[in-house]
């Protein structure tokens, strides 16, 4: 008997890597995959991505998923260092709303080298909901 490949019942779900250029991009990408008929939409969040993978859990609204990122290098790369540093850069200019502290942490290891860039960030998310949603990067 052959083994059941997570694809095999899973919904599938696919992430165009190659039209990722920003941050901004990605979200519209998984708003267009999640978020057909809602009367809402994700944004631009970290949280608001873990929140919404949790829709797609087996007892959630979707079930078992399967996120297949095609040309996901090219999205390695646009949503590597400069845009992470960016995005960071626009946090620190918001210090009521978010840890500075943490923020500059982040942003001080990027620079050295040593930090996650977003794409590394988003796909710690994805495992962080395994087995029920599963990240193939292609």
């Amino acid at each position: 008997m052959a083994e059941e490949s997570p694809a095999d019942s899973a919904q599938v779900f696919r992430i165009e890597g190659a039209r990722i250029h920003t941050i901004e991009d990605l979200y519209a990408q998984l708003n267009a995959l999640l978020m057909a008929g809602e009367g809402w939409e994700l944004g631009v969040s970290l949280d608001a991505l873990n929140d919404v993978l949790y829709r797609v859990h087996p007892g959630g609204a979707l079930g078992p998923t399967v996120f297949v990122w095609a040309d996901h290098e090219h999205t390695r790369k646009a949503l590597g260092r400069e845009a992470t540093q960016r995005w960071l850069e626009e946090k620190l200019r918001h210090p009521d709303s978010f840890d500075v502290r943490a923020i500059r942490a982040q942003r001080d290891a990027l620079l050295a080298g040593d930090g996650k860039t977003y794409f590394d960030i988003v796909q710690e998310i994805f495992a962080a909901h395994s087995p029920d949603v599963h990240l193939i990067l292609a």
